[in-house]
């Protein structure tokens, strides 16, 4: 697994507070990290708007750091030519001289300034945010947590209310369409104020920005819904904090700048084994779509050679529809895989890369006696761990298994031991991936955890989720799915892919990686097929499970938007999916 020391961490607002209090103590002075994140800020505003023939600003500030953030960022705009107004909520005055001086600066300026004090029947406030391009939303930062009321609801609803106004005129005129943003712009400071930053809780007053610059790290909150659809674009700043502060930090987000470095080569001194072998245990007679979308991802997403393992009456439509694979037929019970085709499998997945099992398999029982019986092999070999609760590291221990030859210990998450040497007629399982009824079928076994491989990947949503934790509903899973998804890639010892908006990556090590990315294009049967496949050709081409599923995750979702852009946010399929892949990859490679 790759270094994510470069990858942008998330943290709580506590643990930012933390860190600028740290980094305050080191030299990088609280003063120092204000005018660095509001020139960030003016920076942002500057690379987004700067083309626009109408360069007019205005600053709503609140009395704290925020408004402090936007008093500096008015500065540098107004350095840098554009017509910037200050709208003061609650002005600052008294030993803080007016934010540390910023407010000084901007009269030097002769920048145009009023308070809300002095606005009794917001008439200015009204003209002004008539006449702005763009709106700066520094009244509320990460640390407020209460309701909006008073004059603070009052200023957000009537830029709420300007906005729909020009909306409805610029409709009207079909300039532009209902999802299309209109002026003013909103540029949010840290969170649109009334977000949450811990939670993602919105408050209704809450105005939804179209880019949100936040400063040092991303926050929880704005991963969160309903508040990561209220940020627009998010931009992380830097502010001076020292790497070193957040060097222990596992929480992070893909963002294509790091995830791009997940990506294989592809040598023009290359052939199809150099791209690794992929075997896929997919499909029943019900389910024969699944064969053929997670087979096509693999191939899609650049694995040199793809052989869909199937029960034999799928054959025939599957290969007239897919003619690039390889086929393994396997024995069957009326359409479905029975515990027979174990054999067939391992007598061939030797000289494979990959595995991904589960897509399509169905819930039969004999199904699932295939499943026992070929999984069976790991039974003896993974420790024991209960799926009902959260396992401590002490709870990982086998009391069955003793370290010595081909036994190894795993200082941070418990006894782990695992079997080097395996029976010559069952060769060892490649990496694998199991989604899908591969899950269903395994929540039934009991220890489930005990059966699985060595290095593997399990790729639940929330359902499949709670039947391989043994909760009761859906609900426990959603509950608070950070915390959950990365204790039981810890107590399982697999990287767990959680599916929904937005997707979690969790590892064994700790690392949990956020997908910040949720389209309704890819809310359709089929789509998880496909980024069960994308997943084990990345693993085929040699990527570790914990990249894998983060390259993985992101160029599925990245697909998912070219599909929104080109086709529609409804009526895709998850076949459209399949051209996208190589598209969303070489956006990564330019």
């Amino acid at each position: 697994m790759r270094d994510i020391a470069d990858h942008i961490k998330i943290v709580s607002v506590t643990e930012m507070q933390r860190l600028e209090k740290e980094a305050d103590a080191a030299g990088q002075s609280y003063a120092a990290m204000m005018e660095q994140a509001g020139a960030a800020l003016a920076g942002a505003i500057q690379d987004s708007f700067a083309r626009s023939a109408d360069r007019s600003v205005l600053v709503l500030a609140g009395p704290g750091n925020n408004g402090g953030d936007g008093l500096v960022c008015a500065r540098h705009l107004s350095d840098a030519g554009f017509r910037v107004r200050v709208y003061l909520w609650k002005r600052k005055t008294g030993p803080e001289e007016d934010y540390e001086g910023h407010f000084g600066k901007l009269l030097e300026r002769n920048v145009s300034t009023h308070s809300a004090d002095e606005d009794v029947d917001a008439v200015q406030l009204q003209a002004w945010l008539d006449e702005a391009a763009v709106v700066v939303d520094a009244l509320l930062g990460t640390g407020a947590n209460r309701p909006i009321d008073g004059g603070l609801a009052r200023i957000l609803q009537q830029l709420a209310e300007v906005r729909s106004s020009r909306r409805a005129k610029e409709t009207g005129a079909g300039q532009a369409g209902a999802d299309t943003a209109s002026q003013p712009a909103v540029v949010a400071v840290d969170v649109p104020s009334g977000l949450n930053a811990d939670s993602g809780a919105l408050d209704p007053a809450t105005v939804a920005a179209d880019m949100t610059v936040t400063f040092g790290c991303a926050k929880t909150g704005h991963f969160m819904f309903p508040g990561a659809a209220a940020l627009g674009e998010l931009a992380v700043a830097d502010i001076g904090i020292p790497p070193e502060l957040t060097a222990a930090t596992r929480t992070f987000f893909l963002a294509p700048e790091q995830i791009a470095e997940f990506l294989p080569t592809r040598s023009r001194n290359s052939h199809k084994g150099t791209f690794g072998k992929a075997m896929a245990v997919v499909g029943s007679v019900n389910y024969p779509g699944a064969a053929f979308l997670s087979c096509a991802a693999m191939g899609r997403i650049g694995a040199g050679l793809v052989t869909g393992a199937i029960p034999q009456p799928v054959w025939v439509p599957i290969s007239s529809a897919l003619v690039e694979p390889t086929w393994l037929l396997l024995s069957h019970d009326l359409g479905v895989v029975n515990e027979d085709a174990a054999a067939t499998i391992n007598a061939k997945l030797g000289s494979y890369d990959a595995l991904l099992i589960g897509c399509g398999l169905g819930q039969e029982t004999a199904t699932r006696r295939f499943m026992e019986r070929f999984l069976g092999r790991n039974h003896r070999r993974r420790p024991s761990a209960l799926p009902g609760a959260f396992a401590s590291p002490e709870g990982l221990t086998d009391s069955n298994d003793e370290t010595g030859p081909g036994g190894e210990a795993n200082a941070a998450f418990g006894t782990i031991r695992r079997r080097d040497q395996l029976p010559s007629e069952v060769p060892p399982l490649p990496p694998t991936v199991i989604d899908a009824d591969g899950l269903n079928n395994l929540a039934l076994l009991d220890n489930w955890p005990s059966f699985l491989p060595a290095a593997c990947v399990l790729t639940p949503h929330p359902a499949e989720m709670a039947r391989l934790c043994g909760f009761s509903s859906v609900q426990e899973v959603l509950e608070d799915r950070w915390a959950l998804v990365r204790a039981r890639a810890a107590a399982w010892q697999a990287v767990i892919l959680l599916k929904g908006p937005y997707t979690l990556i969790a590892g064994p090590e700790g690392d949990l990686a956020v997908l910040p990315i949720a389209t309704p294009a890819l809310a359709t049967a089929g789509t998880g097929d496909v980024l069960a496949g994308v997943i084990t050709g990345l693993l085929a081409q040699g990527l570790s499970p914990f990249d894998a599923a983060c390259l993985g995750a992101w160029l599925h979702g990245r697909a998912g938007e070219l599909c929104e852009r080109k086709i529609g946010r409804a009526g895709v399929i998850a076949r459209d999916l399949l051209p996208y892949l190589p598209a969303a990859m070489n956006e990564l490679r330019e």
